[in-house]
């Protein structure tokens, strides 16, 4: 693959990260979870760093798959890359895309005109009519998708009711768009999402869904025999069946009727091996997805924050990652799972974090002034990363309303988490936009973050500390324990053992809040979990009985860098207006 096609994958996918909550939004088909967002940015991660052939970009793409839109999308790039990268010529790729459009459509049980599988369609028939690039690139390919979406919204009565497009075809309209116009070079005429789709993006207040939609499950099953019957086991007990094969394994995702789950596993066990089993209750997700309401300010924040998915689910803001590469693979930090990160660092493996590239960061901000007449950047610290400087250049440009704050937090980590959450619940009571800048501006300055590290030679295997020093350090057994500040990460001591970490911690705590406080505290975990769930949040517990405990991943992008073992308190200085919070 040449650079520029490898940078237009790319494009593609950072589109598709920034518009994710928006196709979260209205993500009503199959069921209304609000997951279709996520999933494609996950499923699609592959595509952000391609230095292979197409060959081993699609068995990542495989791999990492997700959801049912992220599954069926993996089954068209399987055609749709290899393909291209026989031919040779993009404006000869309507094979390709036929034959990538064919390899989804298989995937898919029962296949239903209305979703993505309809985009893929009409990009075949587009890309075979224009044969050859125009003054204007590829316009008349995108304005061929641009009906295909909208066309959606008529052909599936959920989709009707609702009122809105298909949020998998949108979400590959995102994809497509920013990939034809940066193949082209016409990257900075793309056209706002929210502007080009406006009359069809706002779930209809009287859309209702099934009460019940049942489990949503993932698995990997090696099979006993490569022509077992996987479709028939599967056609009378399960909705929205997406089947891959791969050699003698195949990997499943389908929703499972109410309380069938457990049974249906056991009919899949009778063709071969479960290898992996994921089973999600989806009537939680249709509850959160209608019960969301809008308040006066759009937040967003950097993932940097030891903030989660569902966090951001619940308070109704926006998360940007970054991405951890953990060998040859880019994955969005929020979508790994901390033990996968931390038993890859045991095992000498060379990880990494890139942050989000200018392009991405733009999308984002778009997003978030499209969401609301006013959106709250919550910026991790300058200190850390230049996402402040891009976020207020990009500002100066693009925001002559002034729709966009942009707070340099000086923060990272928990700290910043904190000041994301305890905003993120002021809003949803607040009468206006100022009241929440106003709020926000004043918990920048009460809070405070201890980290306690385990091993310093991860911090120096990622540059940030001398490796001698390292080795010393360890070899001494000393524990430093740092604070991240607005000027950046100062020592704020030094202690032997675990006992002398959580000691520490206790003794902060006290300094801040008398028993009688109700302050909010945030306990961040590596790969130690149980012992901050269980220890640690005991012996603050009873220290502020009336404190509300959270236990949160460590945010990645600090775990990548600081290593297993370690852990962390963050929590808000009380001021003479508040009783803690």
């Amino acid at each position: 693959m040449t650079p520029d096609f490898r940078n237009a994958l790319a494009a593609g996918t950072e589109r598709v990260s920034g518009w994710a909550d928006l196709l979260d939004r209205i993500n009503v088909f199959p069921v209304p979870d609000g997951d279709t967002g996520r999933n494609l940015s996950v499923s699609l991660a592959p595509l952000r760093r391609v230095d292979g052939d197409a060959g081993e970009t699609v068995r990542q793409l495989l791999s990492a798959a997700c959801g049912n839109s992220g599954n069926i999308a993996a089954r068209f790039f399987s055609e749709f890359l290899p393909g291209l990268e026989r031919d040779g010529r993009l404006w000869a790729g309507g094979e390709a895309a036929r034959q990538g459009a064919a390899a989804a459509r298989r995937a898919v049980v029962n296949p239903r005109p209305g979703t993505m599988l309809t985009v893929f369609d009409d990009l075949a028939e587009a890309l075979a009519q224009n044969s050859k690039p125009e003054g204007n690139g590829f316009d008349g390919v995108v304005g061929h998708l641009e009906a295909s979406v909208r066309s959606t919204t008529a052909m599936l009565p959920e989709l009707s009711d609702a009122g809105v497009v298909d949020a998998g075809a949108l979400g590959m309209f995102i994809w497509l768009e920013a990939f034809f116009h940066r193949l082209s070079g016409f990257e900075d005429r793309l056209t706002p999402v929210d502007r080009r789709f406006a009359d069809c993006l706002t779930v209809a207040a009287s859309f209702r869904p099934p009460k019940d939609p049942g489990q949503c499950v993932d698995a990997v099953v090696r099979l006993n025999r490569r022509d077992a019957d996987v479709t028939h086991s599967l056609s009378d007990c399960a909705d929205s069946v997406v089947i891959a094969p791969d050699g003698e394994r195949v990997k499943l995702h389908f929703h499972a009727r109410p309380g069938g789950g457990e049974s249906v596993r056991r009919r899949i066990a009778t063709l071969g091996t479960v290898e992996r089993w994921s089973e999600e209750t989806m009537a939680p997700q249709t509850e959160r997805f209608l019960s969301r309401t809008e308040t006066p300010v759009h937040i967003m924040t950097d993932a940097a924050g030891s903030v989660t998915r569902e966090d951001a689910r619940r308070y109704g803001f926006t998360l940007l990652d970054s991405q951890i590469l953990i060998e040859n693979r880019s994955i969005p930090e929020t979508a790994l799972d901390p033990e996968t990160l931390y038993a890859a660092m045991k095992n000498g493996v060379k990880v990494a974090t890139a942050q989000a590239s200018d392009f991405e960061r733009h999308q984002h901000y778009e997003s978030a002034i499209g969401r609301s007449e006013k959106a709250l950047y919550l910026c991790v610290g300058s200190a850390y990363t230049g996402n402040v400087g891009a976020a207020t250049a990009w500002k100066a440009e693009n925001d002559p309303q002034d729709r966009l704050m942009v707070l340099d937090t000086g923060a990272a980590s928990g700290r910043l988490g904190m000041m994301v959450l305890e905003t993120a619940r002021y809003a949803e009571g607040a009468p206006d936009f100022e009241s929440v800048g106003r709020f926000a501006r004043d918990v920048l300055h009460r809070g405070e973050e201890f980290i306690f590290l385990d091993r310093l030679r991860y911090l120096a295997a990622g540059g940030r500390l001398g490796k001698s020093r390292a080795l010393f350090g360890d070899l001494l057994r000393m524990k430093p324990v740092i604070s991240p500040c607005p000027e950046g990460v100062r020592k704020a001591g030094v202690v032997r053992d675990r006992k002398g970490q959580l000691d520490f911690a206790l003794d902060r705590l006290r300094e801040a809040f008398s028993p009688k406080d109700s302050p909010m505290i945030m306990l961040e975990y590596a790969d130690n979990r149980q012992w901050v769930e269980t220890v640690v949040a005991a012996r603050v517990q009873k220290a502020l009985p009336a404190a509300e405990i959270l236990v949160q991943p460590l945010s990645l992008t600090s775990g990548a860098h600081m290593g297993p073992g370690t852990w962390g308190v963050a929590f808000l200085r009380k001021t003479s207006e508040t009783d803690g919070r």
